[in-house]
C-alpha cells in the first residue's frame, strides 16, 4: 500500500479582538484598507488564465437584526436578514426598517439592534513568496489560514498591530 506523503504544512492563527469592531462602516474601512493598500506586500498573480490582484475579497456574509417591541419596548418579533455583501446589508436594513406592513404584522416598532450584526469577510491574499493564504476578517476575530511561512503571520500581525480597532 502506498503511504500519504506530507506536501506542505498549512498553518492556522487567530486574534480575538477585545471589543467588537463598531458597526459595519468601520469593518468595510478595514477591509476596504487592505484591498487598497495592500499592507502585507502581496503580488498579482495568474491563475487558470485570469490575473488576479495581490488581495481580493474571497467570501463575504453581513448578518442584521431588528428587533420589534411593543409601547412597554419589550421584543415582540425579531427578524434577522443575511445579506451577501455590505451593499445588500444597507439596502435590507432599510427595507425592513421601512416595512409597515411587517410592523403590523408582528405588532411592534422596528427597532434595529447593531450589537446582534455580523459580518465577516474573507481575503485571498498572494504571498511574493509564491503561496496563497487567507485573512478572515470578522467582528470579533482576525483569523490567517492556510499559511506556511512564519514570516506571513509576522506581516499580518504587525498590521494588525496597527489598526486600533483590532486591538
Amino acid at each position: 500500500m502506498a503511504d500519504f506523503v506530507e506536501t506542505s504544512n498549512t498553518k492556522t492563527a487567530v486574534r480575538q479582538i477585545p471589543a467588537p469592531i463598531a458597526n459595519i462602516a468601520a469593518f468595510e474601512a478595514i477591509v476596504a484598507g487592505v484591498i487598497a493598500d495592500n499592507p502585507f506586500g502581496c503580488v498579482d498573480y495568474v491563475q487558470s488564465g485570469s490575473t488576479h490582484s495581490g488581495v481580493e475579497r474571497n467570501r463575504e456574509s453581513y448578518t442584521l437584526r431588528v428587533n420589534y417591541e411593543d409601547v412597554e419596548g419589550n421584543v415582540v418579533g425579531t427578524v434577522t436578514v443575511r445579506a451577501p455583501d455590505m451593499a445588500a446589508f444597507n439596502a435590507a436594513a432599510t427595507a425592513v426598517l421601512n416595512d409597515a406592513a411587517l410592523e403590523t404584522a408582528l405588532g411592534g416598532d422596528a427597532v434595529r439592534n447593531p450589537d446582534a450584526d455580523t459580518f465577516s469577510c474573507q481575503l485571498k491574499c498572494h504571498d511574493a513568496n509564491g503561496e496563497t493564504y487567507y485573512v478572515a476578517l470578522a467582528r470579533e476575530s482576525v483569523r490567517i489560514t492556510s499559511y506556511e511561512d512564519d514570516a506571513v503571520l509576522a506581516t499580518v500581525e504587525t498590521w494588525a498591530d496597527g489598526v486600533a480597532a483590532l486591538n
